[in-house]
């Protein structure tokens, strides 16, 4: 991962923005309030599932609400406040999504986020050795329980969370032991993961199953066993590991397809070289026009592998009970396909910036809030994508097979309707028109300040 070859996904983000951080003595001292509160210039990557802050643009700083209610603020600690102002400084359109999770389970997310940021910050630093940076990633999941542990090295933007580290795993240690648990194993896990991928780049397509399993897998899997933990979701969330990657997994891919040409230009590659070695001979070659028709063919190659994942994607959504936990899973699925959507059979992957509108995205976000109208999202954008499949491309026969069981399963009725069926349309609306307002109001003010640039969707 680390490197000029790596992209991480931490599952709690997928849309690309910046904030600055303040100083420490600032943050420590701020109460967040449900009035706005100054950010500065800090990159993030979002999605819900995870983030990467090294490969992202700056768009200057603006102000963003905190959405915790009152009486929420005021029974938590100091230091817990502080972890949602850091959460609200590298998470932006989904941190509202975040902070509308039911009970405790709010706070464990949010802790587990911050967690994984802070060893992904280690894992992006360039300025840190390999003789160094190793052993850290190795023994991250370790320093949780050193109330003294942290880091003042990082070069990296977001260094904030590792020299306040303390504050981090002081609420840590504050969760129940089932929580605490869960977030310490994944986060050995991908720490071991991002130590193997620092010099390695994906060759093999299974190569990229593992690379994604450790940045985007591994947070579903454990965001999973999460909402089991919580008593929220049954036992078998959490325990069908296979169903949780998959989440992540897509999401994952989905970047990875997408910022094509925007890590070829950052010195970064993501793409298998079992994928594209069969049309060019060098990953570059697909950024000229005169290779277009074999960039295509790859590009098709790699979005209906990504596609495979939806059907697990459909089976994970359809076990869900608590309605908080169905919209954090729900709206980063549903804005991957309408990405992957606009990404397939696309030149311009390969000459600029894939986005979805602004207005799309805020109605996928206002209209995910149960599992049939995700079905016919899933089934719209599939097939929009069944439209554009070529008699002449290479993976048309695994592209129909793959959209024919995508079809099928988003039509079938499986035996465990979500309980978003049957909730009040107030209550449904409620979270979702705060994560909607906020995704408007940072698209506008970030965009204004990157000099009118329209958003990347996703």
């Amino acid at each position: 991962m680390a490197g000029p070859c790596c992209k991480s996904t931490v599952y709690f983000l997928v849309l690309k923005r910046s904030l600055s951080v303040p100083p420490r003595s600032s943050v420590t001292a701020a109460r967040p309030t449900l009035s706005a509160g100054r950010l500065g210039e800090r990159g993030v990557q979002e999605g819900c599932w995870a983030a990467r802050p090294n490969a992202l643009r700056t768009a200057g700083s603006y102000r963003h609400p905190v959405f915790l209610c009152f009486s929420c603020q005021e029974s938590m600690s100091e230091s817990l406040r502080t972890c949602y102002i850091y959460l609200n400084q590298t998470s932006r359109s989904f941190a509202a999504v975040i902070q509308a999770l039911d009970g405790e389970l709010r706070h464990a997310v949010c802790i587990f986020y911050l967690v994984l940021r802070a060893l992904d910050t280690v894992e992006d630093d360039m300025s840190i050795p390999l003789e160094k940076k190793v052993p850290l990633l190795h023994n991250f999941h370790n320093f949780l329980y050193d109330p003294e542990w942290n880091f003042t090295e990082s070069q990296e933007k977001d260094r904030q969370v590792l020299e306040d580290f303390p504050t981090i795993s002081v609420e840590f240690r504050n969760l129940g032991q089932e929580y605490r648990e869960v977030i310490s194993d994944i986060c050995h896990c991908m720490g071991v993961g991002m130590a193997e991928f620092l010099e390695k780049k994906v060759g093999s397509m299974k190569e990229w199953d593992k690379y994604c399993h450790y940045v985007a897998g591994l947070v579903g899997i454990g965001l999973s066993r999460l909402f089991s933990a919580s008593q929220l979701e049954d036992p078998e969330v959490g325990q069908d590991t296979e169903l949780a990657n998959s989440m992540g997994l897509f999401l994952q891919k989905t970047n990875i397809i997408r910022d094509y040409l925007e890590d070829q230009q950052d010195g970064r590659a993501f793409w298998p070289k079992e994928a594209w070695s069969q049309f060019a001979n060098h990953l570059e070659d697909f950024a000229k026009p005169r290779h277009l028709d074999s960039a295509l063919a790859c590009l098709n190659l790699l979005v209906t592998d990504a596609l495979r994942h939806v059907p697990d994607v459909i089976s994970y959504l359809t076990r869900l009970r608590n309605q908080s936990v169905f919209n954090f899973c729900a709206i980063p699925q549903v804005m991957a396909i309408a990405t992957l959507s606009a990404c397939y059979n696309n030149p311009q992957v390969f000459q600029g910036v894939v986005k979805i509108r602004k207005g799309q995205a805020v109605t996928l976000m206002m209209q995910a809030t149960n599992m049939g109208a995700v079905r016919s999202i899933i089934s719209q954008y599939s097939q929009e994508i069944l439209q554009k499949v070529s008699l002449t491309d290479p993976s048309r026969d695994k592209t129909l097979l793959i959209l024919q069981l995508i079809r099928e399963k988003t039509l079938s009725q499986d035996m465990l309707p979500s309980r978003a069926h049957h909730l009040s349309p107030v209550y449904l609306s409620a979270a979702m028109l705060l994560a909607a307002l906020s995704w408007q109001y940072l698209s506008a003010t970030a965009g204004q300040a990157a000099g009118g640039a329209d958003m990347q969707g996703h």
